[in-house]
């Protein structure tokens, strides 16, 4: 064990019951020839003197306390504490202790009260189970208080006094004092009522507080708790509770134990967070019956409203009755908000069923029509109640949502509402859209998802998120990184690009919490999301926000980017080879300069991914077209690396050539490049399916999707009108190599910025064909300038109408497999 583990505070208990720091050492259990048995060791961390010796007695009772602490009474009036550093320690020694005793390490009094009785109460009569109280009156208050104190450090003591109050019925007797007190003015009484009905609530016995938080008792115990010594002037705590907190009865509550049971509970929690002083590291313990008293009764509240159906069908209908005035329909969502929270309390069989009666009554119908309300509180409030419906049940609210589908339209699904709420939340930092995110987040992720053997949640909910709901998260985006968001600067020699929308910050972090997403998507969804981004030449418009003035949204992009690279998938690999989508992550690099900051390490990091896995495609791709720009890099040997590997690829391809026997090498028999290359495609796409999922069909454009934008703008109405921005034109940039990247956003740009002095690297890398097809081999278009939304042309997808359209007008037919 490490000294860390057996580092421990020593404490003795003086004789004004306080407790002295006697120093720090480190502990061990040793047999100690001297004391004739094993004994606790403590010698001091700074010079190795002994700082405890104590034999473990076999009749002394140990108590273990708050995971950490070890107490003992070592003879009378001679308490001892050991205060460990870590639970490791203390746990280790307590098992040492049982070990002596015979007992189970799992209890935490190693003797009961009987076996201890006469060794640590010497002074009590042995034909008297229980302490002698001084009569109750008001000269002897000062007497009961000492007693009660007196009693706190032995837990044989505290359990002795309880059994006398509870007997006697004592506690009603001081509550009696309390009031003549009051009535005289009896400062000194009122003081040691305080001690002693304090010392009470330590004594930690649930008896004890059944009758202290009698309706009978409840508020004389507030007042006696109000006259703390310490206190210049009394606390009000009983007029905050008769006048100023008030009851709210959402739905009246005809079943008058509930009620008295809600009032006890909402007093006892204002005793133990607000009245009680915070405990001292020894006191933590002595209040676990007061928390358990609170739980218990909260399990008995929401037991109690859950078995009467007709109070909760009345909520129900008042919160969807679009009659119900908005003050009131903030109560009843706030009575579900709190009602919601006081079943976290419950078993897990009792919550599971306390949820499905909710289900059953139609909560998830009702939060879809508050969570679009316009009341910021009611929103929030309608959020927490979803967080506990998702985390308790994601199947449940992903089966509703299914089902929803079939009957509703798009806009008003409950997912797309939640979405649109990420997207409109008005707080500048996002507050409310980052836990709504982490909530879309558990829904979408595959790890929750149940699968049958007659149904597959996984693929059925997949299909219907990516047909019914992506476009909805994916609106913002899109928006902000079309072509007529991004123009290019028309100033000479300028040298920085800039993209006009996503530098507003609000929007920047809502990019970056949509990119987060799409991350996870492509982490965990595979091919549905690449059904997605092939369809929406979705990487390329991510890419546009490498340009954006914030940091962090570059990084998110370049992270988007360096997932999908994380995969190793050839299919991905040529869709960013043909796209050219290296070109603004490059341009982002030669930008940043010699600063070395967490973007050039970001990309720096990506590229030595590639070289360290030796992804030839890309590699080869790099170096044919960026090398030039890149090979001034020396700080760090990435970009020679990748140099060495094509070279080492290019040698080993030769030589399988050389090898190769020279007819088959003619022209006779060579297969045309674009043949090989539209082959292999097919080849990839038959294989894309993956083990475990359902395959399909490519996303179809919806009525949402064609209208992004518009939909988009729809959702931003209910934001703050945003901070008008200057667009800024994003110039070509000239490197040290002298090369002149220019990132292509429209067809027009791709086939009309080809001269001599301005050719793109693209344009480079994909010469247009002699056959009139030269739009297909050019700069690539973006996902909204294309016929269909995805990328005419670049890539032969499966099922692709427009595929079957160009064979027709291309004088080569596509060779099958196995011609």
């Amino acid at each position: 064990m490490s000294d860390t583990r057996r580092r421990v505070k020593v404490y003795t208990l003086n004789e004004d019951r306080q407790w002295d720091d006697r120093g720090t050492g480190h502990v061990s259990s040793t047999y100690v020839e001297r004391l004739k048995g094993m004994s606790l060791l403590v010698r001091a961390e700074s010079d190795g003197s002994l700082l405890l010796e104590s034999k473990i007695n076999p009749n002394t009772a140990y108590q273990k306390q708050q995971d950490t602490l070890i107490v003992w009474s070592e003879a009378e009036n001679y308490d001892l504490a050991l205060s460990f550093q870590e639970k490791a320690g203390c746990d280790e020694i307590w098992e040492k202790i049982c070990q002596v005793q015979g007992k189970d390490p799992s209890v935490e009094v190693t003797q009961d009260l009987i076996e201890s009785e006469e060794e640590h109460i010497e002074e009590m009569p042995e034909t008297s189970p229980l302490i002698d109280l001084p009569t109750c009156e008001l000269n002897k208050l000062e007497e009961i208080a000492d007693l009660v104190t007196s009693v706190l450090s032995s837990p044989i003591r505290r359990e002795k006094l309880a059994l006398a109050l509870e007997n006697e019925g004592y506690i009603k007797k001081l509550l009696q004092l309390f009031q003549v007190c009051e009535n005289l003015e009896n400062t000194e009484g009122l003081h040691h009522l305080y001690e002693i009905i304090r010392g009470i609530l330590f004594l930690n016995k649930a008896t004890l507080f059944e009758v202290m938080f009698s309706d009978e008792c409840i508020m004389d115990v507030v007042g006696c708790l109000e006259y703390d010594p310490s206190l210049a002037q009394p606390k009000r705590h009983r007029e905050f509770l008769t006048k100023t907190a008030k009851f709210k009865e959402v739905i009246p509550i005809t079943d008058s134990e509930l009620r008295q049971k809600i009032h006890q509970t909402y007093r006892v929690q204002y005793i133990q967070d607000i009245i009680l002083p915070t405990p001292s590291v020894f006191e933590e313990n002595f209040l676990s019956t007061l928390t358990s008293f609170i739980f218990f009764n909260k399990v008995e509240i929401v037991s109690m409203l859950q078995e009467d159906e007709k109070f909760l069908s009345e909520v129900f209908a008042q919160l969807t009755d679009e009659a119900t005035d908005d003050d009131k329909r903030c109560e009843l969502v706030n009575f579900f908000k709190e009602f919601c929270a006081f079943s976290q309390t419950l078993q897990p069989q009792n919550r599971d069923a306390f949820f499905k009666t909710l289900a059953k009554l139609g909560i998830l119908p009702a939060l879809e029509i508050v969570m679009g309300m316009d009341d910021l509180q009611v929103r929030s409030a309608a959020t927490d109640i979803f967080s506990y419906l998702v985390e308790f049940s994601p199947s449940m609210v992903r089966e509703f949502v299914m089902q929803e589908a079939q009957q509703s339209d798009d806009d008003i699904l409950l997912i797309n509402v939640v979405i649109e709420q990420m997207i409109c939340d008005t707080d500048p930092e996002l507050g409310g859209a980052v836990q709504l995110m982490g909530l879309l987040r558990t829904l979408i992720d595959p790890e929750n998802m149940l699968a049958t053997a007659n149904k597959t949640e996984k693929s059925e909910f997949l299909n219907f998120f990516y047909n019914h709901c992506m476009h909805v998260l994916t609106a913002p985006l899109l928006a902000n990184t079309a072509e007529d968001k991004c123009e290019k600067d028309a100033v000479v020699g300028s040298t920085k690009s800039n993209t006009v929308c996503p530098d507003n910050y609000q929007t920047a972090q809502l990019l970056a919490l949509i990119l987060e997403l799409l991350t996870f998507c492509v982490e965990h969804h595979t091919y549905h999301i690449k059904n997605y981004i092939m369809n929406k030449d979705l990487l390329r418009r991510v890419l546009v926000l490498m340009n954006s003035k914030h940091t962090f949204l570059a990084l998110c992009a370049l992270r988007f980017m360096r997932r999908i690279i994380g995969l190793k998938d050839e299919f991905y690999n040529r869709y960013i080879i043909k796209g050219n989508l290296f070109e603004p992550v490059i341009n982002a690099l030669l930008d940043n300069g010699t600063r070395y900051n967490l973007l050039n390490s970001a990309v720096i990091e990506l590229f030595e991914f590639i070289r360290v896995e030796d992804i030839k495609s890309l590699i080869a791709h790099i170096v044919e077209n960026f090398y030039n720009a890149l090979e001034s890099i020396e700080y760090v040997q990435t970009f020679k690396g990748l140099k060495t590997k094509y070279e080492q690829e290019k040698d080993r391809q030769n030589q399988k050539l050389n090898s190769v026997p020279s007819i088959l090498r003619s022209n006779r028999f060579r297969r045309d490049a674009r043949a090989l290359e539209e082959d292999e495609e097919m080849w990839f796409n038959e294989d894309e399916e993956e083990e475990g999922e359902a395959v399909v069909p490519p996303v179809e454009k919806s009525k949402q999707e064609d209208d992004f934008p518009d939909s988009y703008e729809k959702f931003m109405e209910t934001k703050k009108a945003k901070e008008s921005e200057d667009k800024e034109n994003l110039p070509k940039r000239t490197s040290a190599g002298g090369f002149k990247f220019t990132f292509s956003h429209s067809a027009s740009t791709a086939n009309g910025a080809n001269g001599a002095n301005s050719k793109s690297v693209a344009a480079q890398t994909s010469p247009a064909s002699s056959n009139g097809s030269s739009s297909k081999n050019t700069t690539l278009t973006t996902a909204v300038t294309a016929t269909k939304g995805s990328l005419v042309g670049l890539v032969d997808y499966p099922d692709d109408e427009d595929d079957d359209e160009e064979e027709e007008a291309s004088p080569r037919k596509r060779p099958r497999l196995g011609s």
